[in-house]
């Protein structure tokens, strides 16, 4: 497979797919005649001895400071070996090998000054999977995410540490030097000339990054949200008459909408629900199930959202100064902040809490037998038996830990060098606490998947509906049912890996076409 960027084109599931399958990229020839041109003016520039903010000055407070044509490739590497202060755990591999090739994309340009070879290092080291070792934290998300790319470009100049995978997903890498990693294939480490440090880490990569993963894969997760509440909803014989499409009409968000058209979608044909047709005495049930239309459907349309804004993302220039070839002008900005992407991740964060919160409150039905009228715990032999009690306690914690982790950080701002950065988005605190907050979320989700399915053993022979009944099938490939106590964080971690590989969503996919 290849991926060819232009700067233009990129899309969340162009990175999904760069992610599963490793496609090589490269540059398109429009995108290099561009880096050319650009590249060109800053070598006129550099030679007249005209003033630019880092290109022939020093960087934040220091822009007052001229710096001789001798001393500019000095000051580029210096910029670098300075600023790669990062701290704290390492980024996962994926994570960086997104923000490289979104760097590249936003180079690919022609708005940045930088050399076409030192851009296709960069690429290169993609295509071999060379991954640079990034600290996680150090970024205050305006100036662009500064220390993390620095700790990027710190291995194009042959220093710092990578790593060389082979697998994306595979966290236990071998840590090497970046200048042996570059002589083994060849690759010779960059000397960075005018403006191309600079041009390198000013951008909002490590957040988008982020950003671009956690979209991916919410998108998929509103889906299973829906899954698993349509088959909670089979497992407490609730009534369907909430999601009637008259009724959503009245109030026509499209999020809600699509949730309540999922949930009869997932339920059709289900006997459980005709069993209780005749002779139901209920005539509303509690909110988390009579309002999954409401609740999944506001996440929903938050997602989309998000996602709308992060696609913009992907393909923006976000450094500084930019370089406007066809006019021979320069200017000074500010499109390395990263505000909209800070918001868009807090965002994202509630609306991705709010999955979890109501989940854990069917949970809760499904395992408090005076509300379920289903066994304790779902336990046979309870007592004995403990059932699926403590899942549920396990879900209250992740719930409790993502009300914590939701509080904004871009609220916040602390000013930064010498107060020139005087407004600062945190924006990379945002989407290192979404990432997290997406993994309790689908953890959750797979915990209620585990327990509606347990429940669903108490209303045999009766069958789920046509999209349940694949969900429940579908785990039960993995899981037997609970008769006897054993532990259950071997179950949980089974159902798990089936709702992030999207093993479940694919196979109820199969028979219902979900929003």
């Amino acid at each position: 497979m290849k991926l060819k960027i232009d700067g233009k084109s990129l899309t969340l599931d162009k990175i999904d797919k760069f992610i599963n399958n490793s496609p090589s990229v490269s540059l398109s020839a429009e995108a290099e005649k561009r880096v050319n041109k650009a590249r060109k003016l800053i070598d006129e520039w550099v030679e007249s001895g005209k003033i630019i903010y880092g290109v022939t000055t020093g960087f934040g407070e220091f822009a007052n400071v001229h710096i001789s044509k001798q001393d500019i490739e000095k000051l580029q590497e210096n910029l670098i070996v300075s600023h790669s202060a990062g701290v704290g755990e390492n980024l996962p591999p994926k994570v960086v090998k997104v923000m490289m090739l979104l760097r590249a994309n936003a180079l690919a340009r022609g708005h940045s000054g930088i050399r076409l070879s030192t851009l296709q290092l960069l690429i290169d080291m993609i295509n071999k999977n060379i991954i640079p070792v990034i600290p996680s934290q150090g970024s205050v998300g305006s100036s662009g995410d500064l220390a993390p790319l620095a700790h990027l470009v710190l291995a194009m100049l042959g220093k710092g540490k990578v790593q060389l995978i082979k697998n994306i997903e595979d966290n236990n890498t071998r840590i090497v030097s970046a200048g042996s990693a570059l002589k083994k294939f060849g690759l010779q480490p960059v000397r960075l000339a005018a403006k191309e440090g600079l041009a390198l880490i000013n951008g909002t990569q490590m957040m988008t990054a982020y950003a671009a993963l956690i979209c991916s894969r919410a998108k998929r997760l509103i889906k299973l949200a829906d899954i698993s509440g349509a088959l909670t909803h089979e497992a407490l014989r609730a009534t369907d008459k909430a999601y009637d499409h008259r009724l959503h009409d009245l109030r026509p968000f499209k999020g809600q909408s699509d949730t309540a058209k999922n949930l009869l979608k997932l339920i059709e044909g289900s006997e459980i629900r005709e069993s209780h047709k005749v002779g139901d005495s209920r005539v509303q049930d509690s909110y988390s199930l009579r309002c999954m239309p409401q609740i999944h459907g506001a996440s929903r349309d938050a997602v989309d959202y998000v996602c709308s804004r992060v696609e913009i993302e992907l393909n923006s220039v976000n450094d500084n100064p930019l370089i406007f070839p066809d006019d021979g002008d320069h200017l000074e900005g500010g499109n390395f902040h990263g505000q909209p992407i800070a918001l868009a991740m807090d965002f994202m964060s509630i609306a991705l809490s709010e999955i979890a919160n109501v989940a854990e409150r069917r949970i809760e039905r499904l395992t408090n037998g005076s509300l379920s009228d289903l066994p304790r715990f779902l336990a046979r032999d309870g007592g004995l038996n403990s059932g699926l009690m403590i899942a549920q306690y396990t879900a209250a914690a992740l719930v409790s830990e993502n009300k914590v982790l939701s509080h904004p950080a871009s609220v916040d701002s602390i000013p930064t060098s010498a107060n020139q950065e005087d407004h600062n988005s945190m924006g990379s605190i945002s989407a290192r606490k979404c990432y997290q907050i997406l993994k309790n979320v689908e953890t959750v989700i797979a915990i209620e998947l585990l327990t509606a399915s347990q429940g669903i053993e108490f209303l045999k022979p009766l069958k789920c509906g046509k999209g349940t009944r694949q969900a429940y099938v579908e785990i039960r490939k993995q899981v037997k049912p609970l008769w006897k106590d054993r532990v259950i964080h071997d179950d949980l971690q089974k159902v798990l890996c089936m709702v992030v590989d999207g093993s479940i969503l694919n196979a109820v996919e199969k028979s219902v076409k979900l929003a």
